[in-house]
């Protein structure tokens, strides 16, 4: 009798999870399981943040009708950022974009000899 209540046991605990899995419910177990497919995706989106062509129209915003002479993906104040370099008029542009947040971390202006 005691076998038959352990295989019931089993049994029932297989049942039980294939149900959970078939309607997104999860139970006690790693973060991954813990949250439906649907929102694992979603999660990951926003820590994607931008790229560097977004970056680049964000800094043309900055310093309209300058032309880009550079971009590079670089860390500058803890940020993993994309530096736009433009120029405009004689003058040259820095602008760090937060690659994750898409704001304008940095600015600098300096005459282009």
């Amino acid at each position: 009798m005691r076998k038959n209540t352990v295989i019931a046991k089993i049994a029932l605990a297989g049942t039980v999870t294939l149900l959970a899995a078939g309607s997104g419910i999860a139970f006690a177990g790693s973060a991954a399981a813990a949250a439906p497919a649907g929102a694992q995706a979603s999660a990951a989106a926003p820590a994607a943040g931008i790229s560097c062509s977004k970056a680049v129209k964000i800094a043309k915003k900055r310093v309209p009708g300058a032309r880009v002479s550079e971009v590079e993906r670089e860390w500058e104040h803890g940020h993993r950022v994309c530096k736009v370099e433009l120029h405009r008029g004689g003058w040259e542009y820095d602008v760090y974009v937060s690659l994750k947040t898409g704001k304008v971390i940095k600015f600098k202006k300096e005459y282009d000899d």
